[in-house]
């Protein structure tokens, strides 16, 4: 199974959270910064991970960008999941998170959802992360894998 993991990373606590996502995936997995990205790896994967931190609400603008340009999905082509970094204020709940807003965008444009959107937790504006947030992050990769293999799709 190939794997492209696209993320935008600020202070650097989502590019840690997409990392452990490609360290719990088994097989072939490209990691790359979403200003590096080639849009057409993007058809020859099997699973299509975005992860974006929580920006106004939304995802960064660069992950905005780039799911206004990515390809429309082809027959048989990669299936999809996302992930946010964010800061767990409850007065932040009302303009939403980047994963379930991206996950939203790639349904409307015909991608295989496997999961919700799921987020990860920084203690700050600038981090760190949550203590357990990596070794989730790695739980969250392996429900993907689940997902993929057919045992359950959300």
């Amino acid at each position: 199974m190939d794997t492209l993991i696209i993320y935008d990373s600020l202070y650097g606590n989502t590019r840690i959270i997409a990392e452990a996502v490609a360290s719990a995936i088994p097989d072939e997995v490209t990691l790359v910064h979403v200003a590096e990205v080639d849009l057409s790896q993007v058809e020859r994967q099997d699973l299509l991970i975005i992860g974006a931190p929580t920006h106004g609400g939304n995802a960064s603008d660069p992950i905005k960008e780039l799911l206004g340009k990515l390809p429309a999905p082809g027959k048989g082509g990669p299936k999809v999941a996302a992930f946010d970094t964010r800061m767990p204020n409850w007065w932040l709940k009302p303009f939403g998170f980047a994963g379930p807003k991206i996950t939203s965008r790639l349904e409307k444009q015909g991608w295989e959802v496997l999961l919700p959107g799921e987020g990860f937790i920084v203690t700050g504006g600038e981090g760190p992360l949550k203590e357990g947030e990596v070794e989730r992050a790695k739980s969250w990769a392996e429900s993907i894998l689940v997902a993929m293999s057919g045992d359950q799709i959300a």
